[in-house]
């Protein structure tokens, strides 16, 4: 580099460096490792390396910075900004080149990995970094004297323009990839898994790639579809776990297998069957084509994870709760059964400990409690609950057999969380009168806007409030009997044999609360407080800085009506907070 070389600062990395004129932003960009993104190697037509240049004196870098400090737009820029459009002051790194010294400000959608902020009650910065990336190559044609293949002249080209080598190529590919070469006049999008492998080819330009994460619980299966570039969640959709039919609990399931040898593949084939449901769900619901979700991400708890891997379970059953894996599995989607991209991977995290799965894995690497300096509970609803304690020093796991209770089941008129369902209720101490409201109509019960909104059941987060407020407004007694005396105050409490229930809702069909709702609740409240009990004086303290409640129910927890049943530790109310799911 000589004195006369152009000097190039990049924001906000800070990376600086020398560079003849001449040289594209994207190169200088590149040779700095700047995170500043590109799929279609520099060719003006992704739009992904939009700069701009950060005008004026920069003191700090003993440089003046101007516009004029890039050459003029090029006629490719100028196509791409009268196609689809340049923000002002915006300019394209692969096309204009440095002049003079320079101060290039990167913008967030144009960084490889870029972050995400999750608006929740405390945002956190995720950074987006997929497995699978998509790269625009022009591949050599073929000619009378060159002997190379079609496999060879892409890997060259993958090589020369984005640095991949020594790539491996799944078998699917082959069958396909001159035809798919020639139709795109040797102009085609590769998309390539971890640096290692070619999983797929289309021809011409294509910046589509999906990623879709699922949840798998004992009760609910829950997924969401991403934009793999953006991280932007573009459909979630959920769904009873079909095996339920099976048994209501892990134990009931793997005691199914026990009993029924070789009945494990019963129970892969309907959870798959139910991702496979979903996978079309999600892709519907965002308008997307299934043979672009290229990367697949699986949680679950053990017993979960392994019946979804078709794997026996039956060890899980007793001590010691030994795995068949305690490693991460990495699989092609397809062989789950789901309906994506044929080169499409599928990434199941691991699992921690006998009861203590990938979902708690999950919940760790999302919320952070290893990086925290206080002492941090965060605690997984579910049919399972699995809780965490500690902070960036130590961190103790453990798992609760909370029942279904919490997510419907087992409830007399207990649903899963979907339109009709009540989720939200408070009862009037002195009328002892209910107002609700369901999912799916923003109006409360005793709002004019609530006329003619179907109630069809009560879900997970309105069971738990119900019960509550009930015990707020001294209907239930502090053993959570029913108090059948209050009947002769309302209507409300009426018989129901030996004991009495709540009538929560008088339409069609009624929707109560029995006792024995209640004795559900509190069976897994029960094992819920005790899981969070024993881990605090295993690690040695009192109290805890925060709670957090994550998975689908523990997103719609009220914190509030949590710490009255005694769900977790006391605390204050503004200490309690959801990760959602």
């Amino acid at each position: 580099m000589s004195a006369a070389d152009a000097f190039v600062v990049f924001t906000p990395s800070g990376r600086r460096g020398r560079f003849p004129a001449g040289t594209t932003v994207l190169e200088a960009a590149r040779r700095l490792g700047v995170d500043l993104d590109s799929v279609c190697g520099g060719r003006g037509i992704c739009g992904r390396c939009q700069i701009e240049v950060s005008e004026g004196e920069h003191a700090k870098h003993g440089i003046v910075s101007r516009a004029g400090s890039l050459t003029a737009p090029s006629p490719v820029e100028e196509a791409y900004a009268a196609d689809r459009g340049l923000g002002a002051g915006r300019r394209l790194g692969c096309t204009a080149a440095v002049l003079a010294d320079v101060v290039v400000d990167v913008p967030a959608e144009s960084q490889v990995h870029r972050q995400v902020v999750r608006k929740d009650a405390e945002a956190r910065s995720i950074a987006i970094d997929p497995a699978v990336r998509l790269h625009y190559v022009e591949v050599a044609q073929p000619d009378l004297g060159t002997a190379t293949g079609d496999l060879t002249r892409l890997r060259e080209a993958l090589a020369a323009e984005w640095g991949l080598r020594d790539l491996a190529c799944d078998p699917h590919v082959l069958p396909t990839l001159q035809r798919t070469l020639r139709a795109g006049g040797f102009r085609v999008t590769v998309a390539v898994h971890d640096g290692a492998a070619i999983t797929g080819v289309r021809a011409g330009f294509h910046d589509l790639a999906y990623g879709i994460a699922f949840d798998v619980g004992s009760t609910t299966v829950a997924g969401h579809l991403c934009d793999l570039s953006t991280g932007d969640v573009l459909a979630s959709a959920g769904a009873m776990n079909p095996q339920i039919r099976f048994g209501e609990d892990l134990m009931s399931r793997v005691s199914y297998v026990m009993m029924n040898p070789g009945s494990e593949k019963e129970l892969t084939r309907a959870v798959r069957g139910c991702l496979a449901k979903l996978t079309a769900e999600l892709a519907n619901d965002a308008g997307v084509d299934r043979d672009d979700v290229l990367e697949v991400t699986l949680v679950g708890n053990p017993v979960m994870h392994h019946l979804l891997l078709g794997l026996d379970p039956t060890e899980l059953g007793g001590a010691p709760f030994a795995l068949a894996i305690d490693e991460a599995v990495r699989l092609p989607a397809r062989e789950l059964g789901l309906p994506v991209h044929a080169g499409a991977r599928a990434y199941v995290l691991p699992c921690i400990a006998g009861h203590v799965g990938a979902d708690t894995a999950g919940v760790i690497l999302a919320e952070g409690p290893h990086l925290s300096d206080k002492v941090e509970l965060v605690v997984d609803v579910g049919t399972n609950a699995e809780i965490v304690l500690g902070n960036r020093e130590r961190l103790l796991a453990a798992s609760s057999p909370t029942g279904p209770a919490f997510e419907g089941a087992q409830i007399s008129c207990g649903q899963r969380a979907a339109p009709g369902a009540i989720e939200r209720v408070r009862i009037d101490p002195a009328t002892l009168e209910p107002r609700f409201r369901v999912i799916g109509c923003d109006a409360w019960s005793d709002e004019p806007g609530f006329a003619g909104t179907a109630v069809t059941g009560i879900c997970g987060s309105g069971i738990v409030e119900v019960v509550a407020e009930l015990l707020l407004a001294g209907i239930l007694t502090a053993d959570g009997t029913i108090d059948g005396a209050l009947a002769a105050r309302t209507p409300r409490i009426v018989a129901d044999g030996r004991t009495f229930s709540y009538v929560l809702s008088e339409t069609e069909p009624q929707i109560a609360v029995t006792q024995n709702d209640i004795r559900q609740i509190q069976l897994a409240k029960a094992a819920l407080h005790a899981g969070c009990t024993l881990l605090l004086e295993r690690y040695g303290v009192e109290h805890v800085d925060r709670i957090r409640l994550a998975g689908a129910f523990g997103a719609h927890i009220d914190p509030v009506h949590a710490l009255v049943l005694g769900l977790v530790p006391d605390c204050e109310p503004d200490r309690v907070t959801s990760a959602g799911n």
